[in-house]
């Protein structure tokens, strides 16, 4: 493949993103060198390229594309863009208050958690094929989730990889979501670790809260084991060489006062003030206080920026941003577009051909972006460099699709298959009945050794909502896919299962 990546032995797509927090100032061009050594010759390796060769012709495209408009067609569009950006300036809502909580390194952090000795080594949850996370010490290395395992141990040989425990991961979570629905009955969970809430009506009540409802007690006693609360009573000293939370750098930024969980004895209490900082500082001491685990937060007048946020002090941290337009539009200006849910690796680069790199020069780059694009990028686009996004969190009931999945090791034996397929519609229509929902379509995705993705569905004719009708609808899905790859096996890293159900918004959520 004559790109200029491949020339000089190197992928962007393969290149370190050190966006993730726990990743700043690493040495990208040792790591990015290492990745390509390492991953050259495998099937992760192959598929990368492929895909990059596929991107690159994408910006060939484009760049012919633009190369071919003219100043006229240029002026009509900026007076669209101007149009269409005063029409969205008018929706701009900052009245309300919207909370991103994501948990720390989660999978990695339970795991830290119920085996203290991992607590102070480079750890990572997985398999040799692909992580689901790293903690903090492996992140200084360049290990981070979405990575092969062969590759993470090349950059951190002493790295100790913890095979995935969904089921413990699930019930740690219910607990997080129990609390998170104290302040938020409605929140919207994306996934097991992370969650939407809106605190506008909490804090209007919290107003006239006494200190009394404010006042929580600590139950956990630093350096204890979990599944040992039954000893806590009997403890009254705290071990001084022992931290409670185990993801933490003494350097992890933060720029809200921390949790005073450090050096508190079982029956110490804390009071919390009024205000969506300390309503938000209190929810992050109770999750920690319940599971022994830490959470970041950000606070914004809407879901997109909330969510950039709760990145910016992590681990351990909150950052709130004022709800007034000056405050977005400042925050906004600097921000890198990678930063943005929902632009990734390829818009990314195909961004940087045109010399956008944040989101400053999304709102200078506007009118080429309209003829280069999509209506429904170049529009996110656009509402990306307003600092716009949605202040209306869906309830539970309005979620119009669900999902489970699983990544693992090479599967190819249809027995194997067929076992993984139920259980995934068994965790599907779990799901389905807490939320009291019904589909009409399944929806397979089967990721293969050589990682290409083959997504296939079913539509029946009246809803469904048991382990036995889901499974009835998937496993013919399977057997299609398995008999069209006869006499060879079909060779599979990934299942997932979906349905659908017939609402009007259209959310997923992947536990």
């Amino acid at each position: 493949l004559d790109t200029l990546e491949e020339k000089n032995g190197f992928l962007s797509r393969m290149a370190l993103n050190d966006n993730k927090a726990g990743m700043e100032g690493l040495d990208r061009d040792k790591i990015n060198k290492i990745i390509m050594e390492t991953s050259k010759g495998s099937r992760f390796y192959e598929n990368e390229l492929k895909r990059e060769l596929q991107v690159n012709q994408r910006i060939e495209k484009m760049m012919l594309q633009k190369a071919q408009i003219t100043e006229q067609q240029l002026k009509k569009a900026q007076a669209e863009v101007e149009r269409m950006a005063a029409s969205m300036e008018k929706s701009r809502d900052l009245s309300r208050v919207i909370v991103h909580v994501d948990m720390d390194a989660f999978y990695a952090a339970v795991e830290m958690r119920d085996c203290p000795e991992l607590k102070d080594k480079p750890m990572a949850v997985g398999s040799m094929s692909m992580l689901s996370t790293s903690n903090y010490h492996a992140r200084k290395f360049g290990v981070r989730a979405a990575m092969p395992g062969f590759i993470a141990k090349k950059l951190c040989p002493d790295l100790i990889i913890v095979p995935t425990n969904f089921d413990k991961y699930r019930a740690v979570s219910n607990e997080i979501r129990e609390i998170f629905a104290l302040y938020d009955p409605h929140f919207q969970p994306l996934s097991l670790d992370e969650a939407f809430l809106d605190f506008t009506d909490h804090i209007e009540q919290r107003k006239s809260w006494p200190e009394s409802l404010r006042t929580h007690h600590y139950h956990i006693i630093k350096g204890k084991p979990p599944k040992m609360n039954q000893w806590y009573d009997e403890l009254t000293t705290v071990p001084e060489d022992k931290d409670l939370s185990p993801v933490l750098f003494e350097d992890s930024p933060v720029s809200s006062p921390s949790l005073p969980c450090s050096g508190a004895a079982a029956g110490a209490v804390e009071v919390f003030g009024t205000s969506v900082e300390e309503a938000v500082r209190e929810m992050r001491f109770r999750i920690e206080q319940k599971t022994m685990l830490t959470a970041s937060a950000g606070i914004a007048p809407n879901m997109m920026l909330a969510k950039v946020c709760s990145d910016k002090n992590k681990p351990n941290g909150q950052y709130v941003l004022p709800s007034t337009r000056e405050a977005v539009m400042d925050f906004i200006q600097t921000l890198p577009v990678r930063k943005i849910f929902g632009i990734g690796k390829v818009s990314e680069k195909m961004l940087n051909a045109l010399g956008v790199s944040n989101c400053s020069h999304l709102s200078q780059q506007m009118a080429l972006l309209s003829l280069l694009f999509s209506d429904t990028s170049w529009h996110h686009f656009m509402e990306v460099s307003l600092g716009l996004g949605h202040t209306f969190i869906p309830r539970h009931e309005e979620r119009k699709s669900m999902s489970t999945e699983r990544t693992f090791k090479e599967m190819n034996q249809t027995d194997q298959q067929l076992a993984l397929c139920k259980t995934l519609c068994q965790d599907l229509a779990g799901d389905m009945k807490k939320e009291g929902l019904q589909a009409k379509t399944v929806t397979l995705k089967l990721k293969n050794v050589n990682f290409e993705v083959k997504t296939r569905a079913q539509t029946l004719l009246y809803a469904i909502s048991t382990e036995e009708e889901i499974f009835a609808a998937a496993k013919e899905l399977l057997k299609t896919e398995i008999e069209n790859e006869s006499p060879q096996p079909l060779r599979l890293r990934l299942m997932a299962n979906n349905s659908e159900a017939a609402c009007e918004r259209f959310f997923i959520f992947r536990p």
